[in-house]
């Protein structure tokens, strides 16, 4: 059985309008949500043994500021630059491609595709993963290698405007 999370990345700024798409920086509310779901996180004893993210500002920011919130090593987050304007296949061959060492991993990207990804992965019909929403998936796979589309269970599906408890 291997754990995927897939985290949504934070709120980003409009501030800068002469910014390329790549480069937009995370807003202040993209903070402090980015905070709140690590407590989150670290508070339903998830943990995580790989980060992978998108290398764009807004989400390679967001994937290493939730490093740090959960005790992660943030030398540790590795970038793939096939998540920035990925679609679904993307998400799904960068999940193939995972070590096998790692019973556990989380990929940090974009929408539309992260939310695309995760209905494709386990037939849910989740209408948007809002900005740093975080969805925990349970695969019955033994190698990354093995994960196909609809073999997915939602174990949860979290954001910042939800009120939580925990234990989920």
């Amino acid at each position: 059985m291997k754990t995927l999370y897939l985290l949504r990345h934070g709120k980003s700024s409009w501030e800068q309008q002469d910014l390329r798409d790549f480069e937009r920086p995370l807003a202040e509310r993209g903070l402090s949500d980015i905070s709140t779901m690590g407590e989150r996180f670290v508070a339903n004893g998830n943990s995580v043994e790989c980060i992978i993210t998108s290398p764009a500002v807004r989400a390679k920011s967001t994937a290493i500021l939730f490093a740090r919130e959960i005790g992660f090593p943030e030398d540790d987050v590795c970038a793939n630059p096939e998540l920035y304007f990925a679609g679904a296949p993307m998400f799904m061959k960068a999940v193939s491609l995972i070590d096998e060492v790692f019973e556990s991993a989380m990929l940090v990207g974009h929408n539309p595709a992260i939310t695309e990804f995760v209905n494709d992965l386990c037939d849910a019909d989740i209408d948007n993963i809002p900005t740093t929403g975080l969805v925990k998936l349970a695969l019955p796979i033994t190698s990354w290698s093995q994960v196909r589309y609809g073999n997915a269970e939602l174990v949860d599906f979290d954001y910042p405007k939800r009120k939580h408890q925990t234990g989920s």
